[in-house]
């Protein structure tokens, strides 16, 4: 089951470790969208996606390209999944999203959720990546709530 609230998904609410998943581009950029909220709290996130696109990290288990995670952990109980979901930067010439792409990392956080996290994340992949929300949750369904992890999706006011 998904849990919906008002809130701020970059401030996680419950107890235990956490996970903030949202959807990065495989352009390397950084700069529009709920990265701006991320890049607020923390600056971490933001300079190793940077620092991995431009291959100055190890890629031998997590090359940069469509379908991969990148975990960054930002604080004792909370950590980014940078999920490379999106090719592109925007929906103006069709949906950026690539759903293959999303279930593929959602997989990959389940992966790492399965270690007694939950996960958090606002209504990824539905904002400037131009997907539906009705295509997503059946993805968020498959992946984590099957493997029984708690899922929290956060709407601003």
């Amino acid at each position: 089951m998904i849990n919906y609230i008002i809130g701020d998904a970059t401030q996680p609410q419950g107890e235990g470790h956490k996970i903030i998943a949202h959807i990065v581009n495989s352009y390397g950029g950084w700069g529009a969208g709920f990265v701006l909220a991320i890049s607020k709290r923390w600056l971490s996130p933001e300079l190793n996606y940077r620092s991995w696109y431009a291959g100055k990290q190890p890629t031998i288990l997590q090359p940069f390209q469509l379908g991969q995670v990148q975990m960054i952990p930002v604080e004792r109980d909370i950590t980014v999944a940078n999920m490379v979901a999106q090719h592109g930067y925007s929906s103006t010439n069709g949906p950026a999203i690539r759903y293959d792409a999303l279930e593929q990392c959602l997989t990959r956080v389940a992966a790492m959720a399965a270690y007694n996290f939950s996960v958090h994340m606002p209504r990824i992949g539905c904002g400037l990546s131009g997907g539906k929300w009705e295509e997503v949750e059946p993805i968020i369904q498959r992946t984590l709530v099957a493997a029984g992890i708690s899922v929290t999706v956060y709407d601003l006011k």
